[in-house]
């Protein structure tokens, strides 16, 4: 067995169906009492439930939630959290809630609890983002570690298909990533692996049966142990494509993973060769089809194109794609970058040929 190295990360998790009744208990256990709540501003009656519950541990609530966490409104939020001498934040909703919730523990070393509500992932890890000049900038700082994560999946039931699909797949490229990420160990590809066959066989049906708490249940668990490869292990290619993507464009996260993973692990294939046979068991049948297929089985969008990609968008991202891919396992070229998302672009079934 080769030499590796493994952080453990630090934090609590809570999960189990109807859990978030015990939110204000952990935020106690945390030692807190003036908490911010971050959360999506268009669920009213949810964020009425966790005023409720917070009780007079809520002293303030921000709801200006977009996604990519522009650094403005990062600034807004942590504003607030001064203003109202904050000592916690309780994020609610997706990664965008999450990312802002990050941003504040940046700036003011505050803890973080975290209540997911889509399977983006981030709440597990140390992993910030922000955006500003058409440019997404990420970074790992133990700051950026939430303390505690409730998940509790009844708050998944009201996710709509085609928002949960296209997150799913975004817990599936954290754990695919992670088999060969720069920081992939045996202990985190234990958990990747895990995460990827929970995901690829109860993400198709909780897409044919959305109300069944039961596999909602099963595809948050795959999501909590994808986010907690992803914390260790890193990313490579798919989500520095999408990082990428989303700065100069502003495109939807969760549907550019359903798009560009295929193509990913079908460009990373030749340098990933055993990763990439691991990940093929797992699924059932070669990784890149097998996703692609997954994919296309939840009716999740087919190409950059049919989420609001213009043709032109191409030219204006290689550069910027060829700058992100440096430390990747496979770094791109300006020919492979321009092929890579030529084939994102159109949708076609993915191929290695696609790139030579």
């Amino acid at each position: 067995m080769t030499s590796f190295d493994y952080d453990a990360l630090a934090g609590r998790v809570v999960f189990g169906a109807g859990r978030r009744v015990e939110l204000a208990d952990e935020v106690r256990r945390m030692n807190a009492s003036r908490v911010l709540l971050i959360a999506d501003p268009h669920d009213h009656e949810r964020l009425d439930e966790f005023r409720e519950i917070l009780g007079a541990l809520c002293v303030a609530s921000f709801t200006d939630i977009v996604q990519h966490v522009p650094r403005a409104k990062a600034s807004v939020a942590t504003a607030l959290a001064r203003e109202h001498g904050i000592d916690a934040t309780v994020s609610v909703g997706g990664g965008s809630a999450t990312g802002f919730s990050k941003a504040v523990a940046l700036e003011l070393g505050t803890p973080q609890l975290c209540v997911p509500t889509t399977y983006a992932g981030s709440e597990l890890t140390p992993i910030w983002g922000l955006s500003e000049g058409g440019e997404k900038l990420t970074g790992r700082d133990l700051r950026a570690l939430p303390a505690t994560v409730i998940y509790d999946p009844e708050l998944t039931l009201e996710l709509p298909v085609e928002i949960a699909g296209p997150s799913a797949m975004n817990a599936l490229a954290h754990a695919a990533e992670g088999l060969y990420a720069v920081g992939a160990n045996p202990v985190t590809s234990i958990l990747a692996l895990e995460a990827v066959r929970v995901l690829s066989v109860h993400v198709p049906l909780m897409c044919s049966d959305p109300s069944d708490l039961e596999e909602r249940s099963h595809v948050l668990y795959g999501a909590y142990l994808a986010s907690a490869t992803l914390a260790v292990a890193g990313t490579d290619l798919h989500h520095r494509t999408n990082h990428v993507l989303g700065g100069l464009f502003n495109l939807d996260h969760g549907q550019m993973n359903a798009v560009v993973l295929p193509y990913a692990l079908a460009f990373n294939h030749p340098a990933i060769v055993e990763p990439y046979a691991r990940l093929s068991e797992a699924l059932g049948a070669d990784a890149a089809s097998a996703v692609f297929d997954l994919a296309r089985g939840i009716n999740a969008p087919r190409s950059l194109a049919e989420i609001g990609m213009s043709a032109d968008g191409i030219e204006q991202a290689v550069p910027l794609l060829v700058a992100a891919s440096a430390k990747n396992v496979r770094p791109l070229n300006e020919v492979q970058a321009r092929a890579f998302l030529q084939a994102c672009f159109t949708g076609a079934p993915p191929d290695a040929s696609l790139f030579a």
